[in-house]
């Protein structure tokens, strides 16, 4: 019953082969488990974290390597036509040589994890996102070039063929090929990174990720604002995150009949405001307090101050325009609104006059 043959193989080669995968299943088993339980609690014991990325780097290629091995033995145990192993051989290197592409992808993405992923102070690198990407591009755009060329496939000769259409191809994709272009702009020159508030010609909001094509934003609405990257760097940004403090200016109205002792009074009250608000530079040179200006219906004060960079913008403004309400209210000044007083000028009714009163003339 053994010796029966299928498509030209006995069915105890048949057997034979399918064992060598199972087996191979079960070895990759057993070393999960022996990683799992064993190796990756002593690495996780040692201070050093390049044991944890070459352990990350080859756990899941050795795996892989393992059954691919083992489908290979199994296949070339088994008679085929010449036709079909060499496609069998020629797959067989090509994923070899990915596989070890994944080790180096993994390997590179860890070290930069480990050695580039948090800044001096310990926060994360907010690029982190787009470097890994771009090396993954390359590492594996590398590795596919080079499974080529292992299976005879002349590279040269490929670029050769792909440069006949590279024109009309270029033309089709000069949008893409700026977007890329972009990114790497973006990476490298670094105006904002993820995670900060930015402003974009007319839009603001939060970057939220910074792909190879587009950058996307968060609005302050919650809907995501979608960039090519190619638009980004020919635009006007203003990094709202990297601002040291928010400046706030006020233009305050009272009313003409302030006096100009309360007039001083207010500009001292505004003054002396941003040590009694939370997160409000104290330091003198950033509170400005003028009497700049007559309006038609008010007597302006041009008041500045900074919202230091830990505060909310809103909460802190708020705050303040409470506290000049309050001591405005106590100090009895009074805020301005658009009036208007007329004066009209003439006679009094009841004052006699010497002009001759009109004669009438009968109608005739």
């Amino acid at each position: 019953m053994l010796e029966k043959e299928i498509w030209g193989n006995s069915l105890e080669n048949w057997g034979i082969s399918i064992l060598i995968i199972i087996g191979a299943i079960i070895v990759v088993k057993l070393f999960a488990q022996f990683s799992r339980k064993v190796l990756k609690p002593f690495i996780n014991r040692t201070p050093n974290h390049v044991d944890d990325v070459l352990y990350y780097s080859f756990e899941s290629p050795i795996k892989f390597a393992i059954i691919l091995l083992a489908i290979w033995i199994a296949i070339h145990r088994l008679v085929y036509p010449d036709s079909f192993v060499k496609i069998v051989d020629d797959a067989y290197r090509i994923l070899i040589v990915l596989d070890i592409t994944w080790v180096f992808a993994r390997l590179f993405t860890g070290l930069l994890q480990v050695y580039w992923g948090k800044r001096p102070d310990g926060q994360a690198n907010k690029m982190m996102p787009i470097t890994k990407r771009a090396i993954l591009v390359v590492v594996w755009i590398i590795g596919l070039v080079m499974a080529l060329s292992n299976i005879g496939v002349n590279i040269s000769a490929l670029l050769g063929t792909l440069g006949i259409g590279g024109i009309a191809f270029a033309l089709a994709a000069q949008d893409t090929v700026k977007n890329v272009f972009g990114a790497f702009t973006i990476l490298t020159d670094k105006p904002f990174s993820i995670g900060d508030t930015i402003r974009i010609n007319d839009f603001e909001g939060t970057i939220v990720d910074v792909g190879v094509r587009s950058t996307k934003m968060m609005d302050y609405d919650k809907r995501i604002i979608t960039f090519p990257n190619y638009k980004i760097t020919d635009a006007n940004i203003i990094n709202i995150s990297s601002e040291p403090m928010r400046r706030v200016v006020l233009n305050i109205g009272l009313t003409y009949d302030t006096t100009p002792e309360k007039m001083k009074e207010a500009l001292y009250i505004l003054k002396a405001i941003p040590g009694k608000v939370k997160d409000v530079s104290t330091n003198p040179s950033d509170t400005t307090a003028v009497f700049s200006s007559y309006a038609d219906s008010a007597l302006v004060i041009m008041y500045i101050y900074f919202i230091e960079k830990q505060g909310d913008i809103l909460g802190v403004t708020s705050n303040m325009n409470m506290e000049i309400l309050s001591s405005f209210n106590k100090a009895g000044l009074e805020f301005a609104f658009p009036t208007q007083t007329v004066y009209i000028e003439g006679n009094d009714p009841e004052e006699k006059t010497n002009e001759p009163e009109p004669k009438v003339q009968p109608f005739k």
